[in-house]
């Protein structure tokens, strides 16, 4: 980072850090791994950031990328994968969470086949601090009652009560579900 660049808030950097201790990394691993983190400056700079998770197979990623440059054509907003962090994470949760813990919002979109994110949506709803930033685009499929399983049908009912859970069967349906989000 330069002079220039805008300050990274201290709850970040105190999350992180605690993380990286927690970790017990090499000195190489930790300098990667902040300067992955540092790519993500337009999250500092941007007022609102989104998280987008999901498959990341030929279909459901061009589905994936959609929301992304729906989501980036807000002025103040910066939209990004996982995979947009770049860097040899050997540990995904630990990846998932230090970006977790920089965003705005976290964005799912939830498809059946696969759905692509079963693991992350447990730690979604498993910690508070990420449920409260966590927005699901379920897939509706006409003539299932229930396209999920029970564990994902949970979360998403969760969601649903507190007003974030958006469904949609097109990707034109999925444009407008995007277009929804805060």
């Amino acid at each position: 980072m330069t002079d220039d660049d805008p300050p990274v808030p201290d709850e970040v950097l105190t999350s992180a850090s605690e993380r990286l201790e927690a970790a017990e990394l090499s000195l190489a691993d930790n300098e990667e791994l902040l300067h992955a983190l540092s790519e993500l400056r337009p999250v500092y700079e941007s007022e609102r950031s989104y998280f987008v998770l999901g498959n990341y197979d030929r279909e459901p990623i061009r589905r994936l990328n959609l929301v992304v440059d729906r989501l980036n054509r807000r002025s103040d907003a910066y939209a990004f994968r996982m995979v947009d962090v770049r860097g040899d994470w050997d540990n995904g949760i630990q990846k998932f969470c230090l970006i977790a813990d920089l965003v705005s919002h976290i964005v799912g979109v939830a498809e059946k086949e696969p759905s692509g994110f079963l693991v992350e949506q447990g730690l979604l709803a498993g910690t508070s601090d990420y449920f409260a930033k966590t927005h699901v685009l379920e897939q509706e499929y006409p003539g299932e009652e229930r396209a999920f399983d029970w564990m994902q049908d949970s979360v998403f009912d969760l969601l649903e009560e507190e007003g974030r859970l958006y469904r949609w069967e097109t990707e034109a349906d999925l444009v407008e579900a995007a277009d929804e989000l805060p």
